[in-house]
């Protein structure tokens, strides 16, 4: 081999090799792009918050929020869920209680068709984000739904009954 070829072979070398980097460096962003997506998504499925209801007409909304107003308390012990006042977008006044006063981070109520909705959202020690999502049962006099018990991650079927 003469010497010209040597010098043009050693020359193609650190290209060949740069070529080779840059590849690997795409493949592991991309990959690590990948991971952040999966990553994403379990935690947007995991912690996403209960369904949200809007509400649809004010002035039906209304009349039917007023329904909701009193204390409820959960058919499996002593948990007192108080509304106290509901304004027309669905923005409640509520108060939790095992016994003593639990702190609410979000009250909501809204429509859904013909169902009245409430969407509680408790953020204190032992309830970091546990959420209530009720539906008003106009025949039993009942907010039934899914308690999601957030240290558990576990999802509860739970009834109200409301206190005279």
């Amino acid at each position: 081999m003469s010497k010209r070829s040597k010098k043009k072979r050693r020359a193609k070398q650190p290209i060949a090799s740069q070529t080779a980097k840059r590849q690997n460096l795409r493949l592991a962003l991309g990959c690590l792009a990948t991971a952040a997506v999966i990553a994403l998504g379990f935690w947007w499925w995991e912690f996403k918050p209960a369904d949200i209801f809007l509400a649809t007409n004010p002035i039906t909304s209304e009349r039917a929020f007023q329904k909701l107003k009193g204390r409820w308390q959960r058919q499996d012990g002593g948990y007192v869920l108080e509304i106290k006042a509901i304004a027309a977008d669905g923005s409640m006044d509520a108060a939790y209680f095992n016994p003593r006063s639990i702190h609410i981070a979000k009250a909501e109520a809204s429509r859904d068709g013909d169902a009245t909705k409430v969407f509680i959202e408790l953020r204190d020690v032992n309830y970091p984000g546990s959420t209530y999502s009720l539906t008003y049962d106009a025949e039993s006099d009942q907010l039934k739904g899914i308690y999601y018990q957030a240290v558990e991650r576990q999802r509860f079927p739970i009834a109200f009954e409301r206190l005279k």
